[in-house]
């Protein structure tokens, strides 16, 4: 009698662990940190071009004339609503642009979410944002965007 009663109990401990381990599974708790899903470059308060992660594609462009240097862009990544997302301390900036002898992008300091578009000479070009994730220069892309164009206009003056 006493070893049935021990069966009985070893059974109902499994069958508890395997319904506590089930509905651990249904639970879906919040991510803490939002991925990426999107970029806004913003001038002087103003979103002056924006990405759209889902659907790829951006709104609006840069432009700057030849021989001079936009005012500071700072770049933010978005959340699926639109809201920045929280960055993580290993994270950084790495902007990519297409033709460097046209335009240049120039951040103050390196991986700074923000910098300057330097126009060189008139023409277009292609740039890229890349969210990166650890050592500035070594790391990897947590997130890219396609190219934005880049206006670079004759000085006029």
């Amino acid at each position: 009698m006493k070893k049935f009663n021990c069966y009985k109990a070893l059974a109902a401990m499994v069958v508890f662990t395997l319904a506590a381990a089930a509905c651990s599974d249904d639970m879906v708790e919040p991510d803490p940190h939002p991925e990426a899903e999107g970029v806004q470059l913003i001038m002087g308060g103003n979103v002056i071009a924006s990405y759209d992660g889902e659907t790829q594609t951006w709104t609006g462009e840069l432009e700057v004339d030849a021989g001079e240097e936009t005012p500071h862009i700072r770049v933010v990544f978005v959340d699926h609503d639109g809201d920045p997302v929280e960055l993580e301390d290993d994270t950084y900036l790495e902007v990519d642009i297409e033709d460097t002898s046209i335009a240049e992008f120039e951040q103050d300091t390196p991986g700074e979410f923000g910098g300057h578009l330097h126009g060189h000479m008139a023409g277009e070009t292609d740039v890229t944002f890349k969210l990166m994730h650890g050592q500035v220069g070594s790391g990897h892309a947590d997130f890219v965007t396609q190219p934005v164009h880049a206006h670079v206009h004759e000085h006029e003056g």
